[in-house]
């Protein structure tokens, strides 16, 4: 094996710039579909996080007849007592946060500005809020008592003008049908780095959306994080009743899932097609060799160097390219990874809706997993596309060879 190597190293060098290139080539690639997949894998974990931290939860215990669609509050189609029952959920061990929430569409108006929103009453020393409360940028956040102020998201303040101490009014459809109308303080401005969120809702303690909206002591649901997400059908199964419905994060983010489900047949695709056309410049070069080298090749099989030997011989200078290729490309396409993992691709907002959420910022993540398969990969499919100019060079006729120039 090592006579082998020996072998293909000199003949690689031979040609050492072709070499290089070709080497280089499958590094080039190599390093652009592990960044590709660090930034698919980036791109579907903050989609699923962020949609399930600040919209879903990891479960959802519901009115059996409430629509989330409609986000209505009349009383038939909330849950009663709904801290006592978010109460008995946060008992469970695999329960993290069970809060109750009452949702409400509504209008902010300042001045001449007004903008649809959707009104959340939360419980505020709950821990599920604590993405918008540390995401506060300017005032303060919420308290249980606080009947006068609204937390808003630094792009609605934005849009209307607004600083915390201003006021503002805030129109709601109420358990009768009706609507009515208050004005409140500007208490705290938060950022969660998801401008398509921030801009659509404001938030209220859950006492006074109860009061505001004619809810009385209900809640539109209970929002549920749990310790590990992949117990969510286990726990589902325990607090479900006749009275309730209760949705998994499976079933709020199929749309979610089902594009990621997608992304990962999409990227299958780019890895071939990427993986092919490196394969086909180490093809070139192995075919340059064997036009080149015919004289020899002949030489080596009319001194006893069997077929499959020759055979060999090829593939261990493929073999030789592609752990050089693989090498660099891999360490190449790790630093990319990691140095975007730290600073992120700011897109904006990418007007992305509820079920959907998507960070301003993206950041790559490339695992293990994804690395060392890629890896193989390359390296497999090289050697295989190496196989045709080895077999080339191996059915050469010693006679035929030797008269060749």
């Amino acid at each position: 094996m090592i006579h082998y190597v020996k072998l293909a190293y000199r003949n690689l060098g031979r040609h050492r710039r072709r070499s290089i290139l070709s080497g280089l080539a499958l590094a080039l690639g190599t390093a652009l579909l592990l960044f590709i997949a660090a930034f698919f894998e980036g791109e579907m974990r903050s989609a699923m996080e962020t949609t399930i931290r600040l919209n879903t939860g990891h479960l959802q215990l519901q009115d059996a007849d409430y629509d989330p669609d409609k986000l209505s509050v009349a009383w038939e189609y909330l849950i009663e007592k709904p801290e006592q029952v978010a109460a008995q959920i946060q008992t469970l061990d695999a329960v993290a946060v069970a809060a109750p929430r009452l949702i409400a569409n509504g209008i902010v108006s300042a001045g001449d500005e007004a903008v649809g929103v959707q009104i959340i009453g939360i419980a505020p020393e709950s821990k599920a809020n604590d993405p918008y409360r540390d995401g506060l940028v300017e005032g303060q956040f919420l308290t249980a008592e606080d009947r006068d102020g609204i937390l808003i998201g630094y792009p609605l303040a934005n849009s209307l003008g607004l600083k915390p101490g201003d006021r503002l009014s805030l129109l709601v459809n109420t358990a009768n049908g009706s609507v009515d109308e208050q004005v409140f303080t500007v208490r705290g401005i938060f950022s969660t780095g998801t401008t398509a969120y921030d801009k659509g809702v404001v938030f209220l303690s859950l006492a006074k959306a109860q009061v505001f909206s004619g809810a009385g002591d209900r809640a539109s649901l209970i929002f549920i994080l749990l310790n590990d997400r992949e117990q969510a059908e286990a726990v589902a199964a325990a607090i479900r009743t006749p009275a309730y419905q209760v949705k998994t994060w499976r079933q709020m983010n199929e749309l979610l899932v089902l594009v990621n489900d997608f992304s990962n047949a999409y990227l299958a695709v780019i890895n071939l097609i990427v993986l092919g056309v490196t394969a086909t410049v180490i093809v070139n070069t192995l075919l340059m060799s064997v036009f080149e080298r015919t004289r020899e090749i002949g030489i080596l099989a009319a001194i006893g160097m069997k077929r499959r030997q020759i055979i060999a011989l090829f593939l261990t200078e493929a073999a030789l390219l592609a752990l050089g290729g693989v090498a660099f490309g891999g360490a190449l396409g790790w630093a990319l990874s990691a140095y975007f993992g730290e600073v992120g691709f700011y897109f904006g907002d990418l007007g992305m809706s509820a079920q959907m959420l998507m960070q301003d910022r993206i950041y790559t993540v490339l695992t293990l997993e994804a690395a060392i398969n890629l890896i193989l990969t390359a390296f497999v499919i090289t050697l295989l596309a190496a196989l045709y100019p080895a077999r080339m060079a191996a059915r050469m006729e010693p006679v035929e060879a030797l008269r060749g120039k």
